[in-house]
């Protein structure tokens, strides 16, 4: 299977090019965000202000956005021989044993969870770890070095449970605990995700007035976000999603008319490359996809994509690859850096069209 380090991005991000705060904290707007277009039929690239979207689209486009709204998936807890930790969870959804995806983090005061490098991490079969209000999580078998399996028992339902002793997930890039207020979209309704689809973080009321007047179209898909762990660049897993009927009609029938299909963010691609048909035909779907998306698989069902930037090593430049093609992919990493765009989920955008 081709890496993300097959993809000849050689470069490096400055850590000063990672967004450290919303940019609402910055002194803009969430549309005021910056954001870089590339073409993949002309290979151009153009700056400009996420607020110039409805401008840049065609009427008769559609942009498919998920629904999804961030959880306070980050519990404290503690090791049976003291030692704080700081649980992450993956899923608000039980798999069909019951069992959660986790991952064990290290507690740095004053500063976000650290990564365990695997043969630093305390996680072992049989692990318990107290977490708040008698709650407990006993680890049952490793996933990956990183995640492993873990059964819950909590005094309450858990989306009540993570709403009054969970906080958003923090990597180390960012300079503060925000409220998980912070880490919604404007279309996020359907609680679920471990960590923000942030490409649809710039959105706003008067982006969506101007999209619709324009004529560009907005449908919603749901997909609930694993936990990306930016240290490990693990290929993506199992992930829980729907497209609506009505989504995948309208899909068709834009698609039919000559429209584009957009995926706002890698998880909207995963979620409608998993309910394609091989000729590109979109039905409705629910459950759980393991849809990995490369270069040599390609999309079916999207033409273009609004995504955030990801680090040089990270698994979802296949899939942007997978879009765009390699040398616009490249080009628009390489201007990016010279222009000092923002990574990161409160960063800048990149939108990536076919013409």
């Amino acid at each position: 299977m081709t890496t993300p380090t097959d993809l000849g991005l050689d470069l490096t991000v400055p850590a000063e090019l990672s967004a450290r705060a919303p940019a609402e904290a910055r002194g803009t707007a969430r549309d005021g965000v910056r954001m870089l277009v590339g073409r993949r039929a002309t290979g151009e690239v153009a700056h400009h202000r996420f607020t110039d979207l409805p401008g840049v689209l065609r009427p008769g486009d559609l942009l498919v956005v998920n629904n999804s709204a961030t959880l306070p998936a980050a519990l404290p807890g503690r090791l049976p021989d003291g030692t704080p930790v700081a649980l992450h969870l993956s899923s608000a959804q039980p798999d069909r044993h019951g069992t959660h995806l986790i991952e064990l983090r290290r507690v740095v005061p004053g500063q976000a969870a650290a990564y365990y490098p695997p043969q630093e991490s305390p996680a072992r079969p049989g692990l318990p770890v107290a977490l708040p209000a008698d709650g407990t999580a006993v680890l049952t078998r490793a996933f990956t070095a990183r995640l492993w399996y873990a059964e819950l028992d909590l005094p309450t339902a858990l989306l009540p449970y993570l709403e009054r002793h969970g906080r958003a997930i923090r990597y180390g890039y960012v300079d503060r605990e925000w409220p998980v207020e912070a880490y919604q979209t404007v279309f996020a309704t359907v609680p679920g995700s471990s960590e923000m689809p942030s490409a649809a973080r710039p959105f706003s009321a008067d982006v969506l007035a101007r999209l619709a007047g324009r004529g560009v179209l907005v449908a919603p898909v749901t997909l609930h976000t694993g936990v990306a762990s930016p240290e490990a660049h693990e290929a993506p897993y199992a992930e829980r999603f729907h497209v609506p009927a009505a989504t995948a009609r309208l899909a068709g029938h834009v698609r039919a008319g000559g429209g584009r299909v957009i995926a706002v963010g890698t998880t909207v691609v995963r979620a409608l490359e998993s309910a394609a048909a091989p000729d590109g035909t979109l039905q409705e779907a629910d459950g759980w996809t393991e849809l990995v998306i490369t270069p040599g698989r390609g999309v079916r069902a999207v033409d273009g994509l609004l995504t955030g930037w990801h680090e040089p090593r990270a698994s979802h430049l296949l899939m942007l690859a997978a879009v765009a093609g390699r040398p616009l992919l490249t080009s628009c990493y390489r201007a990016a850096v010279e222009h000092r765009y923002l990574w990161h989920e409160f960063g800048d955008v990149n939108l990536l069209l076919p013409d």
